[in-house]
């Protein structure tokens, strides 16, 4: 098959969307099929390298950080893809290359899958003074990208069921992300030990990912005071850094808190393998690959409860669910650390197995199959017409 994935980020962008979309795309290639991008470009220049289209881009970081918009006039690049006529168009994203990923698939008479990646009601912060109106909002948005599409991926049961409570129309399939997970057995490194302070007799707790108010961070800090031990690990950045770091101080734990910042992500692993334990105090993941990633280090989870750890933790197995920061703080009294922990971290690994690259791979291209066999036909001359829309 000929298969064009769309999404507004790619690398050296390390978020979700673009761990899912690698992941994606490099077992499509292994599976045999021919497998374009089209992204955008961190400038205002189009441009095509290693079968990824960079469409030119704007600055958006108001509306949020990090964010861009694609730039009209870019008929040359959308018409070479479309020439290409892909038998699948996959949407990864709501806003910028969605509209082109809609047109294309319209031109090739090629289904349009969609993944939804982004629980958009927990980031009404970012668009709406009122987070019943962002919500309203939300759902309006949701429903009109997914009732636009042949059909919808959702990574985790959790989004099923939003898109079902949305309203939404076209047929939403479960298929979790799934990731090279031999790659997170690395071994604990004494030096990272030593350059980031973390005491020998101390367990440390990992929290990996944005630094942004709907990750929830603080409550991690507001859990510190009843530990009677532990130092948190912070790996990451985003805009709540400053004020999470204020935060640490103003409840006498910063010297318990250890902020390493932004790490690439093949130092990712080496930073596992120094935690005894994963902790996350966020309700917004759609599915949380962090989760997966710590598991398949060896890592028992201490998640707040949500949906898409539910059925991800088996408590007293391979880690446990919190309500609040008390439970927390006596959870990680509780933990095994040394020998005692050996029984935690082999059913952490045996949680993420489930998870593999292979069979995300294998699950979506079941899907484009049968995308394409219920895809009505499409006559030549009308795929010519709507080329020319551009």
């Amino acid at each position: 098959m000929k298969i064009l994935l769309t999404t507004d980020t790619w690398t050296p962008t390390v978020n979700g969307v673009v761990t899912s979309t690698v992941a994606l795309r490099t077992e499509l290639q292994a599976r045999g099929h021919e497998v374009r991008v089209l992204t955008l470009a961190g400038s205002g220049r189009t441009y095509t390298e290693d079968g990824v289209t960079y469409l030119g881009s704007l600055d958006a970081g108001l509306i949020y950080p990090g964010a861009r918009l694609r730039t009209p006039a870019l008929h040359g690049a959308l018409r070479a893809l479309a020439a290409w006529q892909p038998d699948v168009v996959h949407s990864q994203c709501e806003f910028s290359t969605f509209a082109p990923a809609r047109q294309l698939a319209k031109a090739a008479g090629a289904p349009l899958i969609h993944t939804y990646h982004t629980v958009y009601e927990d980031y009404t912060h970012y668009f709406s003074p009122s987070r019943r109106m962002g919500r309203c909002l939300a759902q309006l948005f949701t429903r009109s990208i997914c009732d636009a599409c042949d059909a919808v991926i959702a990574p985790t049961p959790k989004i099923q069921w939003l898109l079902t409570g949305y309203g939404v129309h076209c047929p939403v399939t479960v298929i979790p992300t799934g990731l090279d997970l031999d790659r997170f057995a690395a071994a604990p490194d004494p030096a990272l030990r030593a350059a980031l302070d973390l005491p020998a007799e101390e367990p440390v707790l990992l929290y990996l990912g944005r630094l942004a108010k709907e990750k929830n961070i603080s409550e991690l800090l507001e859990a510190l005071p009843g530990m009677a031990r532990g130092v948190l690990l912070i790996v990451g950045d985003g805009p709540e850094r400053a004020a999470l770091e204020a935060r640490a101080e103003a409840l006498g734990v910063a010297h318990r808190v250890r902020f390493a910042g932004m790490v690439a992500p093949a130092e990712v692993p080496r930073y596992y393998a120094l935690a005894d334990a994963f902790v996350s105090a966020s309700t917004s993941e759609a599915q949380g690959l962090t989760y997966i990633e710590a598991l398949a280090a060896g890592l028992p989870l201490l998640c707040r409860d949500d949906p898409c750890v539910r059925s991800l933790i088996t408590p007293g197995q391979d880690g446990w669910i919190y309500h609040t920061p008390g439970e927390l703080a006596a959870l990680v009294n509780a933990l095994p650390t040394g020998g005692a922990a050996e029984p935690l971290r082999r059913k952490a690994r045996q949680a993420a197995a489930p998870y593999t690259r292979q069979a995300f791979g294998a699950s979506v291209e079941a899907l484009y199959r049968r995308a394409i066999l219920d895809k009505p036909a499409v006559p030549r001359t009308a795929r010519t017409r709507s080329v020319i829309l551009w």
